[in-house]
């Protein structure tokens, strides 16, 4: 590919100003550079999104999939990538502005802001993931405690980074999804703070607000406070060691009694070995498809890939 340096620098920049990191962004962008290269520049702005203005159209899995393959990249996102993610139809006005602030583009250059876009989905593919060892003889805390251990690690050589309350807050919402799949589930980046998405904690079913945390702090029980005084029911997820420490806070809080505090590892695989009926046979599937959510989620609300977690 034989890019115009000033036309990849100004992709560079977009990427960056825009968060364009995970599979839903990149879709996002993808999608609408094929259809420029098909059908032209300008965009129908009527015809950018879905009828409801929730989507945008032609994005999904499958599409994105076929510009992949056809670009000789065999990797594939899941059949949802970007579908629900509900920033993908402001980053779609953003990315067409973009666009057309950048004409006249001649029919190459927009073949080659697509070939640099599929270039974007490689590294993200390419990025290292965490490792799932399912060994039967071990406990599924014990499982999922290796994960969080793996994160700690990561984390350590990475200051400011928060891979472990990423990997909990996924893999507690992968079960949530799975567990509850009559109900919507909605996801936010772990980074995403509660102030900045109006969310009263990291996941709301009915009047139950979960807050997932390897470290329960004073400013996360004024939240709970506020949960309750709304008539909210708060539920605190944390590590075993962590426990102690939140029940305390509540305490001192005023609210002991009225937040309950659990051990997230036991809370996950409780919920494992009742989806899984208990049955030997079904509990490695039953792990395999927590996996597999775990990871749309990450795919749809996390520009960093490394989250991502394999079968060893």
């Amino acid at each position: 590919m034989l890019i115009n340096p000033s036309l990849e620098a100004a992709l560079v920049q977009f990427k960056s100003d825009f968060s364009v990191g995970g599979v839903g962004a990149l879709g996002t962008v993808l999608i609408l550079t094929h259809k420029a290269k098909t059908a032209g520049l300008p965009f129908d702005m009527d015809k950018l999104l879905t009828p409801g203005g929730g989507q945008v159209s032609g994005l999904s899995g499958a599409n994105i999939n076929k510009i992949l393959e056809r670009n000789g990249v065999s990797q594939k996102v899941g059949t949802e990538s970007g579908r629900t993610s509900r920033g993908t139809p402001a980053l779609a006005r953003q990315y067409v502005d973009f666009l057309h602030g950048l004409q006249p583009l001649s029919s190459l250059d927009i073949v080659n802001i697509e070939v640099w876009w599929v270039s974007r989905f490689v590294d993200y593919f390419n990025t290292e993931p965490f490792k799932l060892n399912y060994d039967p003889s071990k406990t599924l805390a014990s499982v999922i405690r290796n994960l969080l251990d793996q994160a700690l690690d990561r984390q350590k050589k990475s200051p400011g980074k928060t891979y472990v309350g990423a990997v909990l807050q996924h893999l507690i919402g992968a079960k949530l999804e799975l567990a509850l799949p009559e109900l919507v589930i909605t996801h936010n980046g772990a980074s995403v703070a509660d102030s900045v998405s109006s969310r009263s904690g990291d996941f709301v079913i009915d009047n139950a607000i979960i807050h997932c945390t390897t470290a329960p702090s004073e400013a996360l029980l004024r939240k709970c406070d506020a949960n309750i005084k709304a008539g909210q029911h708060p539920i605190i997820l944390t590590i075993a060691k962590m426990i102690g420490a939140a029940e305390g806070l509540a305490e001192n809080a005023g609210i002991d009694g009225r937040v309950e505090v659990m051990d997230a590892l036991q809370f996950l695989a409780a919920n494992l070995y009742e989806m899984s009926l208990f049955k030997a046979a079904d509990r490695k599937i039953t792990v395999v498809r927590l996996i597999e959510k775990y990871n749309e989620i990450v795919a749809a609300h996390e520009a960093d890939a490394s989250l991502r977690i394999t079968f060893d």
